[in-house]
């Protein structure tokens, strides 16, 4: 994995045609910046409070770690059954990449309850998307309100589930893909300026904390090195 990460996350195969650049690396990019807008602002509302290194660990670090479990988990189980037991999981994943892992749940003991907690799962995954994107929709609406209405967010919510349905009954997902990267061209720029304000913004924090710092120890000095009162 670490050997080959590099050059597969830059892989462009400009001189024959491959699948792979418009699955991952950069179309793929695309789909997360599409998504960053209202995730960004979901996380940081509800990380208010939260140091740096908090936020890091919460949000970058621990969801890492648990995706490597669920891959070497469910893909290593997909692997063994298509290696050593001769279940075409392989098969499975090019007709539905969607309806693959309830596949593999068939030939495993209890398939019936772990199909329907995976269901249960991807149940709560669409609710909370949709509710911190609409959440968050209503906060842009409204000047930056931290709680919007009720009736605010319904609307977003009308209209983001329209448009959806709109662009599946149009072209499918792909029609849906399509959209996604064409709506996350233009927000890369802003995602950079994003990045230098940011880092201006630590920066400040940074010189203010240590100003007030410096003005503590001089206060502090001067305390002790002031006589005593006859």
């Amino acid at each position: 994995y670490v050997s080959e990460f590099v050059r597969m996350s830059l892989r462009m195969t400009p001189f024959r045609d491959s699948g792979w650049i418009s699955g991952w690396t950069v179309f793929y990019w695309a789909w997360w910046v599409s998504w960053s807008p209202f995730v960004g602002l979901f996380i940081a509302r509800v990380s208010r409070g939260r140091t740096i290194r908090e936020f890091i660990l919460g949000t970058v670090l621990a969801p890492t770690l648990a995706a490597f479990v669920w891959f070497s988990v469910f893909g290593g189980t997909a692997l063994n059954q298509e290696i050593m037991q001769g279940l075409p999981m392989a098969e499975a994943v090019g007709a539905d990449v969607s309806t693959a892992m309830f596949a593999m749940f068939e030939s495993m003991p209890m398939s019936g309850l772990l199909s329907g907690v995976a269901t249960i799962l991807v149940l709560v995954f669409f609710v909370t998307s949709g509710d911190s994107a609409t959440l968050v929709l209503g906060m842009m609406s409204t000047g930056g309100q931290p709680n919007p209405s009720a009736r605010v967010k319904v609307i977003w919510g009308v209209l983001v589930s329209g448009i959806a349905i709109s662009l599946l009954l149009a072209g499918g997902v792909k029609a849906v893909q399509t959209a996604t990267i064409v709506f996350a061209l233009p927000f890369t720029l802003v995602i950079v300026l994003m990045a230098v304000a940011l880092w201006r913004g630590v920066r400040d924090d940074w010189n203010e904390e240590q100003r007030r710092d410096k003005a503590l120890r001089r206060r502090l000095k001067d305390m002790l090195e002031k006589p005593p009162a006859a």
